[in-house]
């Protein structure tokens, strides 16, 4: 696929799904690129902001088949990535394999924090490895396949925090805030109204090849050798093990452990996708800086006393931006 292509597609899709959404523009445009880059999502909001629709209306834009999850303590593995039921065919009772709602294409983990640890790490095998194991036996999921998490960062009570393994796994982790008053307007007239939009479809039957052209289109963006080592410094920077008596003070002072691997991936894969997205087939800082801040902040880990002071990941990431030499 050409980029020029790629670039078309990509801001259809942008604008159908902002016939629904009313304003967050950066998260409907991270989505995308996360999606274009083969990586999941985690979205963190108050409820009533639109996440569910975003990604009802994600998974109509690209035709593709879409399953909801919505995570309760009581939630068991099995009623996510299935079970072995007992069935009667021709006279003789055996065991079949019954398909979860994990073998849809996008799947919407709703509250995925309010269920257990145990239901949790059924989701990682699946986020990882694009399969599931039951009973030793090895099921493919379809492809594309895209997990889109939801989180409330106000109810605490009743929820279990995602361990640092599952939250490596997702290439983004996005904020998604109220909207302005201007946009609240908008949102009444569109949804008190007698018609409701939906998003129409974009990629045509068949989709999953022209996804996968996308995919790999993003993949052979050129990144220069020195916007490379830019991410290594980031990353590097980011661990306060390696930065005993030097470093930057945010990052001694506030940081149990920094990014992983996957940060640098994450960080290099968006800001590919930003690039085709301006139509542009090579990576620049603007990029990069563009998706700094949701490819680490659920990457670094906090200690306890940026905890009492309130210091928040993006502060720390913020300092990072500023203080980290780009050559």
């Amino acid at each position: 696929m050409e980029p020029e292509r790629y670039r078309e597609l990509f801001l259809q899709l942008e604008t159908e799904i902002g016939k629904v959404i009313v304003g967050h523009a950066d998260v409907i445009r991270n989505v995308l690129v996360a999606f274009f880059a083969g990586g999941h999502v985690l979205l963190e909001g108050v409820p009533g902001l639109g996440k569910t629709l975003l990604i009802k209306s994600l998974s109509r834009a690209l035709g593709l088949t879409f399953k909801r999850v919505q995570f309760t303590p009581d939630l068991m593995p099995a009623d996510i990535i299935g079970t072995q039921v007992l069935a009667e065919s021709d006279g003789r009772r055996d065991f079949q394999f019954k398909k979860g709602p994990i073998f849809a294409q996008v799947i919407l983990a709703d509250e995925i924090n309010r269920a257990t640890p145990k239901t949790q790490s059924a989701v990682l095998e699946a986020m990882e490895e694009k399969q599931v194991t039951v009973f030793g036996e090895t099921y493919p999921l379809d492809s594309p396949f895209v997990v889109l998490a939801t989180q409330n960062p106000i109810e605490l009570e009743g929820t279990y925090p995602l361990p640092e393994a599952q939250l490596d796994r997702f290439f983004f982790k996005l904020l998604v805030f109220p909207p302005s008053p201007r946009d609240l307007g908008e949102i009444l007239q569109r949804t008190t109204g007698a018609g409701l939009r939906e998003a129409s479809r974009v990629l045509p039957e068949g989709s999953a090849g022209a996804i996968a052209q996308m995919q790999q289109q993003v993949r052979q963006v050129i990144i220069a050798p020195p916007l490379e080592e830019y991410v290594v410094r980031l990353i590097h920077a980011t661990h306060p093990a390696l930065n005993k008596g030097s470093g930057i003070a945010e990052v001694r002072e506030y940081l149990r452990f920094g990014a992983s691997p996957r940060g640098a991936q994450a960080i290099i894969l968006g800001a590919k996708g930003y690039a085709l997205a301006e139509g542009r087939v090579h990576v620049s800082y603007k990029d990069i800086e563009a998706v700094i801040y949701p490819a680490l902040r659920h990457r670094l880990i906090l200690n306890f006393q940026a905890e009492a002071e309130n210091v928040s990941a993006d502060q720390i990431l913020a300092a990072l931006v500023k203080k980290v030499p780009r050559e």
